[in-house]
């Protein structure tokens, strides 16, 4: 069941449908989409195929309604979608047509995507296309190995495109967001609420979902992975968490706040398109990213961020990246779970 579980990861552009309807080449573009970062692994997205065109709509049903109470973090997700969905199009010889909340009287439907003029892809965008199937969360610790302040500007330059900013702590900084990391450790830890809604989400790493966060994900042994969600669940874990997490943003060579302007759904939108064209550009230079996100998760500590930062506006989003040894991905849906029926 694994292997049918990470299967979605294993695409190979050699079977793009050159001569199928929209509709069909549509449908094969979508696993890219896929294979976006969501908030613990939720994937909270569906899309229909109408009038050879895609529709994106927020899956409110995986919804967090504890950490993510306003389905901020969910719409982020459906951003990156967005943004994969896009950059395949280009890849395979397209524009891409995109009409943000095409619908006032549809709260759920994101955005609708069509096939535009033939075009060809600049080398760029191919180097992000070629990330996405190598794009993984990677949770443990990076390598003691700087990155260039060169690249630094050019991941910055990618979330300005994307109509949002991008910001690297300062060291001068670094002890204080690290704290506010550790503070949001130990505020959500000690939430059951919190604890019960993060277990429901770990799953042993033998098990058949396709969503979700497998126990080898946090570094569970196979025999752990199945005590791991009982032991989140039923036991406070907030110090060593604090500890632990306090420790990789210190150690971190680059940790960055994305952000917007506002912070509306389509400032929303426009993160989760930032964050998916920042990661795979660090991606296709074989930099690897984490999200430490408990300081804007938490409502109270988002404004003591804020405060660390130069940048106005409202941090959507907190990662650090660095060096590290390539892991395994975590499960995906099919294509065929993810698509509502356009009747």
């Amino acid at each position: 069941m694994r292997k049918i579980a990470l299967s979605p990861w294993q695409i190979s552009e050699t079977d793009f449908p050159a001569q199928g309807t929209p509709t069909e080449q549509l449908q094969f573009l979508l696993q890219y989409a896929v294979l976006a970062p969501s908030s613990h692994n939720t994937q909270p997205w569906l899309f229909k195929l109408q009038n050879e065109q895609v529709q994106l709509y927020a899956d409110r049903s995986r919804a967090l309604p504890i950490v993510d109470p306003q389905d901020r973090a969910l719409i982020i997700s459906c951003g990156a979608a967005l943004f994969n969905l896009c950059l395949a199009i280009r890849q395979f010889g397209y524009t891409d047509i995109v009409k943000l909340f095409p619908d006032a009287s549809q709260a759920d439907l994101l955005a609708q995507v069509q096939l535009g003029e033939p075009y060809h892809a600049t080398a760029t965008e191919q180097a992000l296309f070629r990330a996405i199937p190598h794009r993984h969360t990677h949770r443990p610790q990076f390598l003691n190995q700087a990155l260039s302040p060169d690249f630094l500007i050019t991941l910055q330059s990618a979330a300005i495109a994307e109509h949002t900013w991008l910001e690297f702590i300062s060291q001068a900084n670094r002890e204080a967001v690290a704290d506010l990391i550790a503070e949001g450790d130990r505020r959500q830890m000690k939430n059951p609420q919190f604890r019960r809604e993060l277990s429901d989400w770990i799953h042993p790493n033998r098990s058949p979902h396709r969503d979700g966060m497998p126990g080898y994900a946090h570094g569970f042994s196979d025999w752990l992975s199945y005590a791991g969600p009982f032991v989140i669940q039923h036991f406070d874990l907030s110090h060593p968490q604090a500890k632990k997490d306090r420790q990789l943003a210190q150690q971190a060579p680059a940790l960055a706040v994305l952000g917007t302007a506002a912070d509306r759904p389509e400032d929303w939108i426009a993160a989760g398109q930032a964050l998916s064209h920042v990661l795979l550009l660090a991606r296709s230079q074989g930099v690897m990213a984490a999200f430490m996100n408990q300081p804007i998760e938490v409502a109270e500590l988002r404004p003591q961020l804020s405060q660390q930062l130069k940048q106005s506006g409202y941090p959507q989003l907190l990662m650090r990246l660095g060096f590290g040894a390539d892991i395994k991905p975590t499960p995906r849906r099919s294509i065929e779970e993810v698509l509502l029926s356009s009747t």
